[in-house]
């Protein structure tokens, strides 16, 4: 299932006839090395082959047979993902514009569409935020839910008043055994209830318990270690505004040794 995602992903890039990729692809336990593109129209990977003292060969393969591709990684991108890292979106957002725009979805290792949508948030355009990520939900509906994707894409959604279709994504994120995506599912949840009902001491101790020390106790496994984290951040400054700094405090130490 996976590869099969990975190859579509692929195929979205490669459909122009102009747009090739160098790289490995593998089919029928054969490896080629080459420009790699896709023809939609009857699902085949075209290799352009350069031959050892003759021309370059172009190689028609079926994708149906096609088990592994690897392409590199995109220029600059580490450096737009640190860039998001450290709260300065604003700054990678042409870098990962490109990724995404000239890869065309060639990203099923390289979260870019997940990293484009906290720049613009970081920039404050939710709008923006929120169509990046439709243009990857488009293809693949369920990243809406899960993956890397969907938290930023719930930002977006939670900024934009959008809170209807922001808990029926909640509701399949619980139910569809993704811890990580269950995890992030509550943090969000803490999210809405500050978002609904301001910083009073009720609301504050709401959302805590209902949502980030719930994901923080809940999910300890190492797949939902950023969520975790996330949930002990803001955590400990619902704790500040309630007064407890103390507790505040144990919980940023904890955050910094996941």
């Amino acid at each position: 299932m996976k590869n099969r995602v990975i190859f579509a992903a692929l195929a979205a890039i490669l459909s122009s006839s102009a747009w090739a990729v160098q790289g490995t692809i593998v089919a029928n336990d054969s490896e080629k090395k080459g420009d790699i593109r896709y023809r939609a129209r009857d699902k085949m990977y075209l290799v352009t082959v350069q031959r050892k003292g003759g021309s370059p060969i172009e190689i028609e393969l079926n994708a149906d047979d096609v088990t592994d591709i690897q392409v590199p990684k995109p220029k600059d991108f580490d450096k737009a993902v640190e860039m998001v890292q450290k709260g300065q979106g604003v700054a990678a957002i042409g870098i990962l514009q490109k990724v995404v725009v000239d890869y065309k979805k060639l990203i099923w290792d390289l979260p870019a569409g997940r990293y484009l949508v906290e720049a613009y948030l970081q920039a404050n355009n939710p709008q923006k935020a929120y169509e990046a990520a439709q243009g990857i939900i488009r293809d693949d509906k369920k990243a809406a839910w899960q993956g890397d994707l969907a938290p930023a894409y719930w930002q977006a959604l939670l900024r934009l008043g959008k809170q209807q279709q922001l808990e029926g994504l909640i509701s399949k994120a619980a139910a569809s055994g993704d811890r990580r995506s269950s995890c992030a599912a509550l943090v969000l949840r803490g999210d809405m209830i500050l978002a609904d009902g301001g910083d009073g001491q009720d609301n504050l101790r709401k959302a805590l318990t209902d949502g980030y020390l719930r994901a923080a106790r809940m999910y300890g496994d190492e797949e939902c270690k950023e969520g975790r984290s996330d949930a002990m951040l803001k955590a400990a400054k619902c704790f500040d505004k309630l007064g407890w700094a103390e507790r505040a405090e144990i919980l940023r130490s904890q955050a910094r040794m996941q």
